[in-house]
């Protein structure tokens, strides 16, 4: 099985593979691709919209390669974005759990929709 670290770099290459190949680097300043990965994010919500419970999950279920297609999307500018910016996603993923541990508590947070400083 491969390791994470294989795993995320290997996805980073290919983003990266895709956007060098077709000269996009020039349009990728940190403002335009996040604004590109929220507008990929809106598409993700747009699938859901004016959905609720079973019927949402039915729609999802006979949509699944299109939530994967705009999954992927969101996660093409992270990957993107996080390349860019020298940001090593998991050394920074782990640092964001541990964080939100600390906010969070088990005993404070479980099963409550609250914000951390609402707990």
């Amino acid at each position: 099985m491969p390791r994470e670290q294989d795993i995320l770099d290997e996805l980073t290459e290919l983003a990266c593979r895709l956007r060098d190949e077709r000269n996009w680097k020039q349009f990728h300043n940190p403002k335009d691709m996040a604004l590109s990965l929220n507008l990929e994010a809106a598409e993700l919500l747009e699938l859901m919209q004016w959905k609720n419970g079973e019927e949402l999950q039915r729609h999802l279920d006979t949509k699944k390669e299109l939530l994967g297609d705009e999954l992927c999307d969101v996660l093409y500018w992270v990957l993107v974005i996080a390349h860019d910016q020298g940001i090593d996603l998991r050394q920074a993923f782990r640092e964001k759990i541990r964080k939100n541990n600390e906010k969070y508590p088990v005993e404070k947070a479980h099963g409550r929709a609250a914000k951390y400083n609402e707990l």
